[in-house]
């Protein structure tokens, strides 16, 4: 079962998180498990529920609909003290439940004011069957903050959907295994919630079936990584340039790397090196041992002050301000592209590739390092790209180096 080999959920350190549920009891279903973990490692937990959940049974009355949104809210505190998370206070949305699609931007605001500061953002999938569920995974995707890890959590895909369809995106899910405590603490935590336990007002049958609770009571859950779809901006790396060195580049794991991104280039010298998103100029400064000149740039003034003192005893390097693609400019033959692809929206990331080739000059190489896991404000992983690049028509590979953090290698010019 592909369930098994997913890889670990790997944020269960972070110490803000925004959760949004599109009725109460998503969470505890979708991801209990998880939010005991967090909230035992002394995370902060905001919990803002869209709806009421009060029309779970559509055949009801306006009153007996105002009754179940009333119980369910009562629920909700009652699963959360079960969990241990009697200290999280809902943030009750109060919006119509099967009809949030007319709610979307008002839902999109509460979330960007709460979440401003999260570090991890969970909501429900944003494909997933249930139409609120779908509603509230886009808006709280669209409003987490820049620098939040963005994880959404199925639930009526087990029951509704069809796991196998290949539009289940199983290329970026994550288990979190819930260990034997855990688990049995949202197992009664799901009992908290009768009034979809048991049969409607009607005799409907009840929504949570045995056979649906089965799915929520396996020992894991599944998230889906929501990668953002656009480029990062140029202001979120102008935030992280408040600190002088915000990629820690002499700590050893930056210094191995550079080390071995260097030792992948199978040409001992070089004429023309162009480098952009150089940052502070660790590696520009290394580089331009092995090359004639190095044109160096980058979008954030702090980060080319700074690359500048570096290298002011260098007189072949020369930095200038420019973002990708449009400022990359050769000829060259050699365009280092580092730590910089998987910040690239579709868009930028295509271009960015096809003008590297074009500005190599024949035989001219490209040398790519990325770092291995998400980025928690880039569209792409940095397997995606590198395997982008692999399989780009104007480049052959040379080198491969493949470690669990990180990735280099180096392409030539077909």
């Amino acid at each position: 079962m592909i369930e098994e080999s997913l890889p670990p959920f790997p944020h269960d350190d972070v110490r803000r998180v925004c959760v949004v549920a599109a009725h109460p009891d998503d969470e505890t279903l979708g991801v209990s498990g998880l939010l005991q973990r967090l909230h035992a490692r002394g995370a902060e937990i905001r919990l803002i529920v869209a709806t009421d959940g009060e029309g779970a049974f559509p055949g009801s009355s306006a009153g007996e609909r105002r009754a179940l949104g009333a119980r369910r809210r009562v629920e909700l505190l009652e699963a959360l003290r079960c969990q241990g998370l009697g200290d999280v206070e809902p943030v009750w949305a109060g919006l119509p439940d099967s009809a949030l699609a007319d709610h979307e931007t008002e839902l999109t605001g509460l979330v960007r004011d709460l979440a401003a500061d999260s570090e991890l953002c969970l909501a429900p999938w944003p494909d997933d069957p249930h139409p609120d569920h779908r509603v509230a995974g886009r808006a709280a995707f669209r409003a987490a903050p820049l620098g939040a890890h963005r994880w959404s959590y199925p639930i009526w895909l087990w029951h509704l959907g069809t796991p196998d369809d290949p539009g289940t995106p199983w290329a970026r899910a994550t288990r979190f295994r819930l260990d034997d405590g855990s688990a049995a603490v949202k197992a009664k935590a799901i009992q908290a919630f009768p009034s979809q336990l048991e049969p409607g007002p009607r005799g409907e049958e009840p929504i949570l079936t045995p056979e649906i609770l089965e799915r929520f009571t396996l020992g894991r859950e599944i998230l889906f990584h929501e990668p953002r779809s656009a480029s990062t901006p140029v202001s979120r790396f102008e935030t992280l340039y408040h600190a002088p060195d915000p990629w820690a580049m002499d700590s050893w794991y930056e210094r191995r790397k550079r080390t071995i991104a260097l030792a992948a280039l199978p040409s001992e010298r070089y004429g023309v090196a162009v480098e952009p998103a150089c940052g502070t100029g660790a590696l520009t400064v290394e580089l331009a041992a092995r090359c004639d000149r190095v044109h160096a740039s980058d979008p954030v003034p702090a980060a080319l002050a700074a690359a500048r003192d570096r290298a002011a005893h260098l007189s072949t390097v020369d930095f200038t301000a420019g973002a990708l693609p449009g400022d990359l400019r050769g000829p060259a033959d050699l365009v280092v592209l580092s730590e910089i692809l998987y910040y690239l929206g579709e868009p930028e990331l295509t271009a960015t590739l096809d003008r590297a080739v074009e500005e190599l000059r024949p035989g001219g190489q490209v040398l790519a390092v990325h770092w291995r896991p998400q980025a928690p404000d880039a569209p792409h992983h940095g397997h995606e790209v590198h395997e982008r690049l692999r399989t780009h028509p104007g480049l052959r590979a040379l080198v491969e180096h493949r470690e669990d953090d990180f990735l280099v290698d180096v392409l030539t010019r077909r």
